[in-house]
């Protein structure tokens, strides 16, 4: 199934629009930094989870550097979910400048 793809200034962009974003990585890198606002469902949780990702509204995914999240977008558009996968994920939103939040909460 083939998983569109936005790259980092056009996720900024949808975020600043009001775009949901889902952070598939794990608790502890989520708490290091994530995108402000992000909901943390890691990969592995993502199938049980499911019905927690919206189905009317387009929905963004990001991991670390884009793999993850790829493997979880593809995943929800068979479910039904219009998931966009981030390329270059956290790591290429923090070398653009942009803010991150710290702890556990999705913050704003």
């Amino acid at each position: 199934m083939d998983v569109p793809e936005i790259d980092i200034a056009e996720a900024a962009r949808r975020h600043a629009a009001g775009a949901t974003v889902f952070d598939v990585r794990e608790p502890h890198e989520y708490v290091e930094g994530h995108v402000p606002g992000a909901t943390l469902v890691p990969l592995g949780d993502v199938m049980e989870r499911v019905e927690e990702f919206p189905t009317v509204d387009e929905v963004l995914i990001i991991c670390k550097a884009g793999g993850r999240s790829r493997q979880g977008a593809q995943y929800l558009r068979g479910q039904g979910v219009d998931a966009v996968n981030i390329a270059g994920g956290t790591m290429a939103w923090i070398d653009a400048g942009h803010r991150v939040v710290t702890g556990d909460e999705p913050g704003a």
